[in-house]
C-alpha cells in the first residue's frame, strides 16, 4: 500500500455530517432491529436498502444479489482505485430479552421450527452505519478520487439447510467485480469492549469453522448382558476423549491455538438396552489451514480406529464452513494511524483472536481485506457484566454507531487518496 497523504482533507467534512447525520443512524438502527429478518429472507430489509441507496445522488443500485443483497456503486467525480465497504444485514433465530421500546417481537420458522428473531449480533448496526456512510460520500461525490462500492450481504450467520447464501454466494454473483474492487473494509461491534474503543489485529484474526458428525454403529443388546452386543456409547465416550487428545497432543499451539468441541451426543432411549447406534456433532476451529488440515485427518483416523478396536464401526463426515478471517497485513498497518486518528489513539489497539467465525473472510481471499472490532458496551456496564453477541440478552450502546461511521468514511477517503 502507498503511504497516504497526511493532509487529511476530508476529516473536517466527515466529522460536521456524521454529527448531522447521528440520529437518522440511530432511526434506521431502530427500525432494523424492530423488523429483524433471517438469512436469505431478508426481503423487507434489502428494499429498505435498495430504496436508500436510490435516494442518494450518484449511487447505481444492483439487488438481488446471493438472493437478497443489494450493492450500491458510486462512482467519484475523479478518477480512482475501486474500495468497497461491506455490512451483514441478516438476523438470528433468538427470542429477545432486551427491554427496550424497539424489541424485536417477530416469530418465524427456521428449519421446520418456530423461533423468535433478533439482531443479536449487531447487523442490524453494521447495516445503519453502512447506510450512513453511503449518504456521506454521495453528497461528497465530486470529491472522491475513485470508486466506492457499499455491500449489503445476507446471511452472514448461515444460510436455511440445503441453500447457498452469503458471502460466498455473492462472490460467485460477482459482488467484486465491474467495477473490480481492490480493497475492501468491514467493522463488527462488540461487546467485549466499551464505545469508543477499537480494536484491530494484522494477521489471523478469527477462527476457521467447520462441522464434523460422528456415526457410531454398534450391536444392540440388552444392558443386563452387554457381553452380547457392541456397546457404541461406551465407544462414543472413548472417541468424545480420543478427540480431546487433538489439540493437547498433535497440535503445535506454540504456532497457533486450535478447538475441536463435541457439542451433540444422542443414542439410545431406556435404561436397560445398549442401543444400535450412537450419533455426534462437533465443530473444528483452527487459525492456520495446514492445522485445520491435519484435524480433520486427526478427527476421522481416531473416530475409526476407536470404534475398530471395539468392535464397532464409525463413519465421518466434515464440512467446511467459513475460513479463516485474516486480515491483509500491509492493509492493516496502513490502516492504523486512520483509526487513531478519528477514534483517538488511545482507543485503539490489538485485540485477541477470536474462535468465533466469519464469511468476511471469503472477500478478504479474493481481495486486501481488513476486518476490526468496534466496542458497543456502555461506560457504565462492566465488560464482564455485558452479554456476548448471539445472546438474548444482547444490547448495544447506539453512541457506537456515529463513531462506525466516521471510521468507515475516512478509511475509504483515505485509501483512495493514498491509491490513485
Amino acid at each position: 500500500m502507498n503511504a497516504p497523504d497526511r493532509a487529511f482533507p476530508f476529516d473536517e467534512a466527515i466529522a460536521t455530517a456524521a454529527e448531522k447525520i447521528e440520529a437518522k443512524v440511530i432511526a434506521w438502527r431502530r427500525d432494523l432491529h424492530q423488523n429483524p429478518e433471517l438469512g436469505n429472507r431478508e426481503f423487507r430489509t434489502s428494499k429498505l436498502l435498495a430504496a436508500h441507496l436510490r435516494s442518494l445522488p450518484g449511487i447505481e443500485v444492483q439487488e438481488k444479489i446471493a438472493h437478497t443483497g443489494v450493492i450500491g456503486v458510486l462512482k467519484g467525480g475523479q478518477p480512482g482505485p475501486v474500495v468497497a465497504l461491506r455490512a451483514d444485514i441478516d438476523a438470528l433465530p433468538v427470542k429477545e430479552l432486551v427491554d427496550v421500546p424497539f424489541k424485536s417481537q417477530v416469530t418465524t420458522e427456521w428449519n421446520g421450527a418456530q423461533c423468535g428473531v433478533m439482531h443479536a449480533c449487531g447487523h442490524d448496526a453494521h447495516t445503519s452505519i453502512l447506510m450512513g456512510v453511503a449518504e456521506i460520500l454521495s453528497g461528497m461525490r465530486d470529491k472522491i478520487p475513485g470508486t466506492v462500492k457499499f455491500i449489503f450481504q445476507p446471511a452472514e450467520e448461515g444460510a436455511p439447510d440445503e441453500e447457498e447464501g452469503g458471502a460466498q454466494l455473492m462472490i460467485k454473483e460477482a459482488a467484486l467485480k465491474n467495477p473490480d474492487v481492490q480493497a475492501i473494509f468491514g467493522l463488527h461491534v462488540t461487546s467485549n469492549h466499551h464505545t469508543g474503543q477499537v480494536g484491530y489485529r494484522v494477521g489471523p484474526m478469527m477462527a476457521s469453522s467447520d462441522k464434523f458428525k460422528v456415526f457410531v454403529k454398534g450391536v444392540q443388546t440388552h444392558g443386563a448382558q452387554p457381553w452380547r452386543g457392541v456397546d457404541p456409547i461406551v465407544t462414543s465416550a472413548q472417541i468424545v476423549m480420543g478427540l480431546q487428545q487433538i489439540v493437547s497432543r498433535k497440535m503445535d499451539i506454540a504456532k497457533e491455538p486450535s478447538v475441536v468441541t463435541v457439542g451433540s451426543i444422542h443414542g439410545g432411549n431406556r435404561d436397560n438396552i445398549i442401543p444400535d447406534d450412537v450419533s455426534m456433532e462437533g465443530t473444528i476451529r483452527t487459525f492456520d489451514e495446514q492445522q485445520r488440515d491435519s484435524i480433520h485427518e486427526h478427527v476421522k483416523r481416531i473416530s475409526e480406529m476407536i470404534a475398530a478396536a471395539g468392535g464397532a464401526k464409525a463413519s465421518v463426515s466434515i464440512k467446511r464452513g467459513y475460513d479463516v478471517t485474516v486480515n491483509h497485513p500491509a492493509l492493516t498497518e496502513w490502516a492504523i494511524p486512520t483509526l487513531g486518528r478519528i477514534a483517538g489513539e488511545k482507543n485503539v489497539g490489538v485485540v485477541d483472536k477470536v474462535c468465533g467465525a466469519e464469511d468476511f473472510s471469503f472477500f478478504q481471499k479474493e481481495v486486501p481485506g481488513l476486518f476490526y472490532r468496534l466496542g458497543c458496551t456502555p461506560a457504565t456496564t462492566a465488560i464482564n457484566d455485558s452479554a456476548p453477541g448471539h445472546s438474548p440478552r444482547f444490547y448495544l450502546d447506539e453512541n457506537c454507531l456515529k463513531l462506525g461511521v466516521k471510521l468507515q468514511c475516512a478509511l475509504t477517503l483515505d485509501w483512495l487518496s493514498a491509491n490513485q
